[in-house]
């Protein structure tokens, strides 16, 4: 019982860290991302964005698949850390140069000559990665997210301060690759003198097959979901302005801001703590039950607020250089408010060990993206959003459909989960939206909308007693006194 109750609590601890690092660095970002584009133009953004699928991808063979067979791993031992800190250095190194040499031909295929040299110097973010995977790896097993936090906040004010700063230098693309950069380092610098671990002269080939084994159905998933993420940056890039892509590009990043590290805190902690616990199947379905309402109370009505206030917060914190960006953003926010279903039934099945499932899964959407996507493409971007939306919505029944069988955790009842938050958010999103017909100053408008949404949303949670709000409360509560409760 006691063993139980420590392992609760740890989780909860581990929760608050990871919502302070979360809430805390894109707090900072947030504010950063706002200068940014008060001083860049969305072609600016275009060109950087194109250039971040290509490290992207390569950053999957990097970070992908050896780190969650880590965390997954239960007798994972300093032999298994140091061959994979070794191997993965190792395949930066292999990205790296692939990248390199492939820059001059990708720059010529998008008809952007300054992608060759940008894309070079970004590309050196891989061997960041790699460290920082392994450091991430121990720290997440550990659940001792507290040095991630002070890792992420240290380097996201150092890349804030360089990036608004070549920006307001007038170095244009230039200060978003260095920003980029600069955080990678600094992240580096900082695990490495507080996470204690340092990688020991051995290697085992064994070991590493061993841990790929279950690794590489990650890998690929993670490959397929990478290339899909970036694949509509892809097509608008080749076929559209390098304005449409920048006004794509930060119309999809508040919301993903938001749903990321919202749902992205809680499921980072989870994957852990449903790996520990991953023999008892009623307990796993009881965290991945309150992983998706919780996650549902919080993102659910910030989704739909922000498609709202879309406009205004646009015309406010923006400029009306970005007001192309509008109509995504609002489509957009409808497809990251259902990140909690998505993310817990993915992070139970991996888990679970169950990554044969998990690539399964990952197939079926990605060929389901792909096909809306041709079939989109000819009627403009919007369009090809409002696919988006569409897929995202069929996609939380696929990834849902095996843990009916896994956990006896069925669609039905995930929906029904969510249901009361969505009511009260749909409730809020009307009457806010409704307040950008009042003839009013944008900057109070702003504000009011806010204000009004959050009191509308919590107010009714607390009237009609949601469950989910009230255990969040009672939570709050008692961590603050201190005092154990179920």
């Amino acid at each position: 019982m006691e063993k139980a109750e420590n392992f609760r609590n740890n989780v909860v601890s581990s929760l608050v860290w990871k919502f302070l690092e979360r809430i805390g660095t894109q707090g900072i970002q947030f504010v950063v991302s706002i200068l940014l584009a008060r001083l860049l133009l969305p072609s600016d953004y275009g060109v950087v964005t194109m250039i971040l699928v290509f490290t992207a991808i390569a950053n999957v063979f990097v970070q992908s698949g050896f780190s969650t067979s880590l965390i997954q791993k239960k007798d994972a031992d300093e032999l298994d850390f140091s061959s994979v800190f070794y191997i993965s250095l190792a395949i930066a190194t292999i990205c790296y140069i692939i990248l390199f040499f492939s820059a001059p031909f990708i720059a010529d295929f998008y008809n952007m000559p300054e992608m060759t040299t940008i894309l070079r110097v970004l590309s050196l973010t891989l061997f960041f990665g790699a460290v920082n995977s392994v450091q991430n790896a121990r720290i997440s097993r550990n659940m001792n997210f507290k040095k991630l936090f002070f890792s992420s906040l240290g380097a996201i004010i150092v890349s804030g301060v360089t990036g608004i700063a070549l920006a307001y230098l007038g170095y244009g693309p230039w200060a978003l690759v260095w920003q980029q950069l600069s955080n990678s380092i600094a992240i580096t610098i900082i695990l490495w003198f507080t996470s204690g671990w340092r990688p020991k002269l051995m290697l085992s080939i064994e070991r590493v097959k061993s841990l790929f084994s279950y690794g590489w159905k990650i890998l690929c998933s993670s490959l397929l979901d990478t290339i899909y993420r970036n694949l509509y940056n892809l097509v608008i890039g080749r076929f559209y302005s390098s304005d449409t892509l920048g006004n794509y590009n930060k119309g999809e990043q508040f919301p993903k801001l938001i749903a990321v590290n919202v749902d992205g805190a809680i499921s980072s902690v989870m994957l852990p703590a449903y790996s520990k616990e991953q023999e008892n199947k009623d307990k796993v379905k009881k965290m991945v039950r309150r992983s998706i309402v919780t996650s549902s109370l919080f993102l659910l009505p910030m989704m739909l607020g922000l498609a709202a206030v879309a406009e205004t917060a646009v015309r406010v914190l923006l400029t009306n250089n970005w007001l192309g960006c509008v109509p995504y953003m609002q489509l957009l926010c409808i497809v990251y408010a259902l990140y909690p279903i998505h993310t817990a039934n993915l992070q139970s099945i991996k888990a679970l060990g169950k990554s044969d499932y998990f690539l399964k899964l990952e197939v079926i959407k990605k060929i389901l993206g792909i096909v809306v996507l041709i079939i989109t493409v000819p009627f403009g971007v919007y369009v090809m959003t409002l696919g988006q939306v569409v897929v995202a919505i069929i996609s939380t029944f696929i990834n849902s459909f095996p843990n009916r069988k896994l956990l006896n955790y069925s669609y039905k009842e995930q929906i029904k989960d969510i249901v009361p938050p969505l009511g009260l958010s749909l409730i809020m999103f009307a009457i806010v939206y409704l307040m950008n017909f009042l003839n009013i100053n944008i900057y109070l408008l702003l504000v009011i909308q806010i204000i009004v949404g959050a009191v509308i949303y919590f107010g009714l949670a607390y009237f009609f007693k949601l469950e989910s709000f009230q255990y969040v409360i009672k939570l709050f509560l008692a961590k603050m006194k201190g005092v154990r409760h179920e």
